[in-house]
């Protein structure tokens, strides 16, 4: 018999990396909110690799930070070790890379759960919602406690029939061994929610001591201090290398010749896995002129011997695993602590979300995470607060928020979630963004934090902090308009320093930087410089005028884009009244539902032939009017 065990205003399903900025955006923003979990020690657990960043995901981190959630704040609590990459390259590829001590993380998150005030942690199976008109109102636990709320956020991650692989083992589970989630999915499917099917995979783990790191190369952090969050002032200086080394014939030859004994060939495998992240078995195969694949071996805390060998993820049986290993460098006597293994999961086909994250066909129900195709843990956490956001906006009758593609990576992310759909779990990359000059690690809090005050999710001190900073670059950039450097021995000598075009002519500080070559450090050589001028203010002067043409274009750009963003597509728009459009396109169109002609745009089979008889359509007649 079901029991009513109390009513909130958010509830959220999963304790993920999703889970959790859902749940404390929501509670932050004065919403009383639920999350349940299936296992309180799981919080914000890494199934896979031990680290947080990357190219694209770094800078999806700090606009996390920007909005005030709390996977930043964290990971600089909880890593072993931190880097920059792509430091010689421009900034717009520029991202943080931090390796994460897994069982601090998870510790640190439980902390900031247990501790959030509007907010009840709970351990509990959900196995369905509460639908009531077509509105979601509620879920109900395997315990039978009904928990009813005006909104309802799923981040169910890879736990929705979860089934692991191994070879010819296949047993039901989510990752490491935790209870799996089948009754949710069963009841997604009748309430017409449509689900497809993905996988991934995790490499094994080692016991440290039995690896020979001579035969490897180190793989140091950075000596100078970093972090993810803009409020971090104190920073881990005792770091923890990770080290590389690679395989190798022998490697690849036992690969090949167990292949048909892989989960992943065999045919058990019925899930798409991640293009960008393959098992070896793919890389065998798909790279089979390479000799060799890099292999990172990464320790997952301070107080674990486990280290997980990054670049060897495997659904092959144990006993291949153990002879696989053998062959790497350094691996010779390397024993398994954990097998690599498949999941199989259950995803939601994301074109049924509208870019606030909630079920079209179900009002009051978002998704979040894996559970909507994506890989890796900043995404999840991306959509988590973007959900969080919005499920707690309608609750407490606020504007959504959609960040467009000029704002944010995470605009980028939900974008071709909602309209484009994916065939395979979706990773964010830099080539997928229009207007990456704009989506910087460095101006993250530039973009966002008006937006996460506007919430409530950033406090009024470091809002202030933040106006601050944008005084200060501003001051800075007319002081330097102002500075008149002459072609003067010193100038002359620290030009010739760097191999740079001496001056003929005086010239504004301002301009000098605009040089390649030039950096604000060697300009502070020849001006006065401001003493107290934070670093990250003299970075913010340096990128704003060395690359002010580029980012120009890039804003004119984004001015054109916005303009068919602002064109919105009635919701009781005919789209079989438009005659012209293509049949796959008109499909598309109803399937997708898109706000704006931007947005139908950018739908797969939608071609620029259909967006132009779009755009008459609207402009003409009732639907003008409609429109307007």
């Amino acid at each position: 018999m079901v029991y009513n065990a109390g009513h909130y205003d958010v509830i959220v399903v999963g304790a993920g990396h999703a889970g959790v900025e859902a749940g404390l955006a929501a509670s932050r923003m004065g919403a009383k909110t639920l999350m349940l979990t299936l296992n309180l020690d799981m919080i914000a657990f890494m199934p896979c690799n031990p680290s947080i960043g990357g190219p694209a995901k770094g800078i999806v981190v700090r606009e996390i930070d920007a909005l005030g959630g709390i996977m930043a704040k964290t990971i600089d609590k909880a890593h072993i070790q931190m880097r920059m990459l792509n430091t010689r390259k421009g900034p717009a590829v520029q991202a943080l890379r931090a390796q994460a001590d897994k069982p601090v993380y998870i510790q640190e998150m439980k902390n900031a759960l247990e501790n959030e005030e509007n907010l009840t942690l709970r351990q509990g199976m959900v196995n369905e919602l509460i639908v009531e008109d077509g509105v979601c109102k509620g879920v109900i636990t395997e315990s039978k406690a009904a928990y009813y709320a005006e909104t309802v956020i799923v981040t169910t991650g890879t736990f929705m029939r979860g089934k692991v692989l191994m070879g010819d083992l296949e047993y039901e589970s989510g990752p490491n061994n935790q209870r799996v989630s089948i009754k949710l999915s069963e009841h997604l499917e009748k309430l017409g929610i449509e689900l497809t099917r993905f996988k991934t995979g995790t490499p094994p783990r080692v016991n440290s001591h039995t690896i020979d790191y001579s035969k490897t190369e180190i793989q140091p952090g950075d000596e100078k201090p970093q972090s993810f969050s803009y409020e971090t002032t104190e920073y881990i200086t005792d770091q923890i290398p990770c080290w590389l080394t690679y395989t190798n014939e022998f490697t690849h030859k036992i690969i090949d010749d167990n292949l048909t004994l892989s989960a992943m060939y065999s045919g058990m495998k019925r899930g798409t896995g991640p293009r960008y992240c393959p098992s070896i078995e793919d890389k065998i195969v798909r790279f089979n002129d390479k000799p060799r694949h890099q292999i990172f071996l990464e320790p997952e805390g301070r107080d674990t011997e486990e280290v997980y060998v990054q670049g060897l993820s495997t659904s092959l049986p144990e006993e291949i695993q153990h002879d696989m290993i053998k062959t790497v460098p350094g691996l010779e006597n390397a024993e398994i602590m954990r097998a690599g293994y498949a999941i199989e999961y259950d995803a939601v086909i994301p074109t049924q979300l509208w870019p606030t994250l909630e079920l079209k066909q179900i009002p009051g129900l978002y998704t979040a995470g894996q559970i909507n195709g994506t890989s890796g843990y900043e995404e999840a956490a991306a959509q988590g607060i973007m959900a969080g956001i919005n499920a707690a906006a309608k609750v407490l009758g606020k504007d959504p928020l959609i960040l467009d593609r000029s704002q944010a990576y995470i605009g980028v992310l939900i974008d071709d979630l909602v309209t484009k759909g994916t065939n395979e779990p979706y990773r964010l990359l830099t080539s997928r963004a229009e207007y990456r000059l704009l989506l910087r690690h460095d101006n993250a809090d530039w973009r966002l934090t008006e937006i996460g005050y506007k919430y409530g999710l950033i406090s009024e001190e470091r809002y202030n902090q933040f106006l601050e900073k944008k005084r200060l670059v501003e001051a800075e950039k007319k002081r330097l308009g102002k500075i008149i450097l002459k072609p003067e021995e010193n100038v002359q000598q620290m030009l010739n320093d760097v191999k740079a075009t001496p001056l003929k002519e005086a010239v504004k500080a301002y301009d000098l930087l605009k040089r390649p070559e030039m950096t604000y450090d060697m300009l502070e050589t020849v001006i006065e410089p401001d003493e107290n001028l934070p670093h990250d203010v003299k970075e913010q002067v340096e990128i704003q005028i060395k690359y002010e043409g580029y980012i120009k274009k890039a804003h004119e750009q984004v001015e054109r884009m916005l303009k068919m963003e602002d064109k919105k597509i009635p919701s009781d728009i005919d789209y079989d009244d438009i005659s012209g459009i293509a049949s796959e396109a008109k499909e598309k169109l109803k399937t997708v539902r898109p706000l704006s002609v931007g947005q139908a745009s950018r739908i797969s089979g939608v071609n620029p032939s259909d967006v132009s008889i779009l755009l008459v359509y609207i402009e003409q007649g009732n639907i003008a009017r409609v429109a307007n």
